[in-house]
């Protein structure tokens, strides 16, 4: 894919849509089903829910990656474009695809728990710690992305990304939504994995200065970082160097 042209522009954000459905569909399914398997016990939920992200967002990754980057996300959207990985206007594009896939991914996870297709989550979780969490949940979910891209690994970044989102259900107290689209998705079912309606901006501001934070790191470890480095995220897409992208000069394919 990194040699030819790109896809068509709607051919990637179906698979972004489709990417981002999957993604909440697992996060949020994977909750229901944890809450039905393991009633009265938090930290055994917690664990099946966050085994079932990683090893999901693997896949997904795997499934849709080669059309648009897999970024299902629209603070990975954003970095990149700020890289130059992807034009500008392609990532505006993305971002209300990721945010809607997202959505219809919690409708699905609803329905195929036999719940109600809509149920507004009760779950308030925007405490100043939360929102913390969410920055460097965030933070530390671009560094992977960028640092395996920029050091030419991102074959590996399906596994990587699985891997971390896993271990930071754990070590961060928000479970590491780290993604404006799955914070807005989550909404829409009021179960394990929901979270209110009134604690979302705080989620999505505190997810973008991580976005912010990240790229400031990523230019300070790797300051020769260029489009073509950028166009390995999270896999490898063939858009790189735009002349509306904010570094260098185009790109050779």
């Amino acid at each position: 894919m990194t040699n030819g042209s790109a896809p068509p522009l709607a051919r990637r954000l179906l698979a972004e849509l489709l990417g981002s459905a999957f993604l909440a569909a697992v996060v949020i399914g994977s909750g229901i089903a944890a809450q039905q398997l393991s009633p009265g016990d938090t930290g055994l939920q917690l664990l099946e829910n966050a085994a079932a992200t990683a090893a999901g967002l693997f896949t997904i990754i795997l499934m849709f990656g080669p059309v648009s980057g897999a970024h299902f996300n629209p603070v990975v959207s954003l970095v990149d474009a700020g890289f130059g990985g992807i034009r500008w206007r392609h990532a505006f594009a993305y971002i209300p695809v990721q945010v809607v896939g997202c959505v219809l991914g919690a409708i699905a996870a609803n329905g195929m728990f036999a719940k109600a297709a809509i149920s507004i989550s009760t779950k308030h979780r925007a405490s100043p710690a939360h929102l913390l969490a969410e920055v460097i949940a965030t933070l530390g979910l671009l560094l992977v992305i960028f640092s395996l891209a920029r050091t030419r690994r991102a074959a590996t970044a399906p596994a990587a990304v699985g891997a971390y989102i896993g271990a930071a259900y754990f070590f961060t107290s928000s479970t590491s939504f780290a993604n404006p689209a799955i914070s807005v998705g989550r909404i829409f079912s009021n179960t394990f994995a929901g979270i209110a309606p009134a604690s979302v901006p705080g989620f999505v501001i505190a997810q973008l200065v991580g976005g912010l934070v990240a790229f400031v790191v990523v230019r300070t470890l790797y300051p020769d970082v260029t489009p073509a480095d950028a166009a390995q995220v999270v896999l490898p897409h063939p858009e790189a160097g735009r002349p509306d992208g904010p570094i260098g000069e185009p790109v050779a394919r």
